[in-house]
């Protein structure tokens, strides 16, 4: 059976690359936006992790435990029509115009001359993005800018198949893309680039392999990638990054540089950096919380706890040479240039790495 599903999964992930390109744009948004409208009212486990998550969002900015449920269903509902335009730009990018990808893009503070500055210095970059609006977009946007290129982290997906045509998706694009699992761990080759003053674009805001860090985001604990550690082992610059969209277009913010601290050990200057990295996040995410794609579980509470390391060490970074999971990627299953999945695959990586709207992601 689970063979048979795999099947139809890279089945319907060929015909969305194939026919999608192909009929009109109105056509595919009418599609996309039912399928979308479907899963928010069967009210799938998807969108029960999606809608436990955007709780916490209210909560915290109203201040109080008591969240209005219809308040709740609206933010939950824009938050899968957005994941479903995410979806179908992503299979729609081959055939949109750079122009348009660069011309569309509406950046908020002076940050975006930061990066390029940076680059052209010859020192290295680190974007850490939350699954926010359309990392694939903003992804083709930096190289058309005048990049080159950049490396992220894609979790490997099942089937097979359908891995490999993400890969070439990205990679037709300009990414350097590295597996998760299966071909070593990608720290190393990550900080090679960044120390040849290269630029990694990851996608941060949960923890893939259990290797990350525990921050605080909305007033509870959660669990981001430690993605931090690539910054201290190789003084690139971390840069926080949100993006979502702006009407018809896209917009961007890149936030100052989280500095290396001057004291502390080497896993206390993560664990700082990595906190000061959530307060970005939640910030980004409380003003465009309908943009947040978070259909996994992030927050320590709603954890297995079996999966959970012993609070005395929920802080402490593996050794250098490995976080394992640092790049926080997700797959093509929502994923980002950071790591996604396809729509009914178990991540969502890359410049993406999802689910569809009402599936699941790891």
């Amino acid at each position: 059976m689970a063979v048979f599903s795999e099947r139809l999964t890279g089945v319907a992930y060929r015909l969305g690359w194939t026919l999608i390109c192909r009929v009109p744009q109105a056509w595919a948004s009418w599609v996309f936006a039912k399928v979308a409208g479907i899963a928010w009212r069967r009210q799938g486990p998807g969108v029960q992790v999606l809608e436990a998550n955007l709780r916490r969002v209210l909560s915290w900015k109203y201040g109080t435990d008591e969240v209005d449920g219809k308040e709740l269903r609206t933010l939950s509902r824009a938050a899968l029509l957005s994941y479903a335009r995410y979806w179908l730009e992503v299979f729609r990018l081959s055939v949109t115009p750079t122009e348009r990808l660069v011309a569309g893009m509406r950046f908020q503070g002076p940050n975006e001359a930061t990066l390029f500055a940076n680059l052209k210095a010859g020192r290295g970059v680190i974007i850490a993005l939350p699954h926010m609006g359309n990392f694939e977009q903003a992804g083709a946007w930096v190289i058309a800018r005048g990049a080159g290129k950049f490396t992220t982290v894609a979790e490997r997906l099942r089937p097979e198949p359908v891995y490999e045509s993400f890969l070439r998706f990205r990679r037709s694009l300009g990414f350097e893309v590295l597996p998760l699992t299966g071909g070593g761990s990608p720290f190393g080759t990550l900080a090679q680039r960044l120390r040849g003053g290269g630029l990694v674009c990851l996608v941060s805001d949960r923890d893939l392999k259990e290797s990350g860090v525990e921050v605080e985001m909305f007033g509870q604990k959660a669990r981001i990638s430690a993605v931090a550690a690539l910054a201290v082992h190789t003084g690139a610059a971390l840069m926080p990054t949100a993006t979502w969209f702006d009407g018809e277009d896209w917009g961007a913010r890149i936030y100052d540089e989280i500095p290396v601290p001057d004291t502390g050990t080497r896993a206390e200057k993560i664990a700082a950096m990595s906190q000061a990295l959530a307060d970005r996040f939640t910030e980004a995410i409380a003003e465009h919380p309908q943009d947040w794609h978070m259909l996994q579980k992030v927050f320590t509470a709603d954890l297995d706890p079996a999966r959970l390391p012993p609070p005395s060490v929920r802080t402490v970074i593996p050794p250098e040479g490995g976080p394992g999971g640092s790049g926080g990627a997700d797959s093509p299953s929502q994923g980002g240039s950071g790591g996604m999945g396809p729509p009914g695959g178990k991540s969502r990586g890359g410049p993406g790495g999802i689910a569809p709207p009402g599936g699941t992601q790891p």
